[in-house]
């Protein structure tokens, strides 16, 4: 093979790590709900470059950001994230030769700060004292006015994270629904930054005018209700104590909860039950979809998103036993088996 003088630009380019991002599997995933026979369907993005799905994210706002020249070689990337965000942004970092650095509150899982790490990035540990997650996104502002050659993604506010489930997720969702021969009737998934609810949701709306687009977050914590922090929660990545910019809670429908408990005891069976390993978010998030079928009707085919991998919660209360409680739903659920469309 020969290699070009372009060739070492051409290998740090957007579009070679694209190839490494999306396209990952939908589940159908069959199970009984009190001897119901039932079904739902979820995106597995654990098969990311990163292994979660704000891969998707990260990639398409430095794309956008290349090509409104906002990001320059060589400018430092920083960003506040609880984890996913962080370890997206560290590694197309690493990719693209950027520096970066990642403001994140101090009681995120061990595994989320030492992936960041192992990519390079600079994490600036943030307590409850400092401001939690909102002086995560304060302090963030704060370098990029203080430095130069800054570029802030601003996840919870950028429309590019948006429009990267509008053009990617969605568009990938309606294609494997048809060949499962299905259209879809609902989607829910539990809002970090509110990304993935609202770029889905328009993608499949523009297709299905009458699909349902519902937000998820912790019962615990109920932040969307009630528009700022309330109460702690174990699923770490959504409900990061206000109300994202790029949601409009106006334009969804119904918000879901899901007990925190509960969604630890679903991602747990997902694993022994099937061997899908993923995190607390898709346990949640898989329950907020069963509310749904059951809300809508065996026939609705509800579609939610499987967040990322249980890796990065070896050390957190997914790897302990879990309490069950008479109000939890994982306890009714059994899992039958999954078929995947790519």
């Amino acid at each position: 093979m020969t290699i070009h003088a372009s060739a070492p630009a051409a290998a740090r380019s957007v579009a070679a790590v694209r190839q490494l991002v999306g396209n990952t599997p939908l589940l159908e995933v069959l199970y009984r709900f009190d001897g119901h026979e039932r079904r739902l369907f979820a995106k597995y993005e654990s098969m990311n470059m990163t292994g979660s799905v704000k891969d998707r994210m990260a990639c398409h706002i430095l794309a956008e950001a290349y090509a409104q020249e906002q990001l320059r070689p060589g400018d430092t990337i920083v960003e506040a994230s609880s984890g996913n965000t962080g370890i997206a942004f560290a590694a197309l970092g690493a990719a693209l030769g950027h520096p970066v650095r990642i403001f994140m509150p101090d009681w995120m899982s061990r595994e989320r700060v030492d992936l960041i790490k192992s990519f390079g990035a600079e994490i600036v540990p943030v307590s409850a004292a400092q401001g939690g997650f909102v002086g995560s996104v304060q302090l963030a502002e704060n370098f990029a006015r203080d430095h130069e050659g800054v570029f802030l993604p601003r996840q919870f506010e950028n429309q590019a994270n948006v429009r990267a489930h509008a053009s990617g997720t969605g568009p990938e969702i309606l294609l494997q629904l048809e060949a499962f021969g299905r259209r879809p009737g609902a989607f829910v998934a539990g809002v970090g930054t509110g990304g993935t609810v609202m770029g889905v949701g328009r993608s499949l709306r523009a297709a299905f005018p009458k699909v349902k687009v519902h937000p998820l977050e912790p019962a615990n914590s109920p932040t969307l209700r009630m528009g700022h922090k309330v109460g702690k929660h174990r699923i770490q990545g959504i409900s990061d104590e206000f109300v994202p910019a790029v949601v409009d809670l106006g334009w969804l429908d119904g918000i879901v909860d899901v007990w925190d408990g509960d969604a630890i005891l679903m991602a747990q069976a997902l694993a022994r039950g099937l061997g899908l390993a993923v995190g607390i978010s898709s346990g949640a998030n898989f329950l907020g979809a069963a509310q749904l079928v059951e809300e809508l009707g065996e026939a609705a085919a509800v579609v939610t998103v499987f967040c990322d991998s249980n890796k990065k919660y070896l050390s957190t209360d997914l790897c302990r036993e879990e309490p069950v409680r008479d109000d939890y739903m994982a306890p009714r659920i059994e899992l039958v088996g999954f078929r995947a469309v790519r």
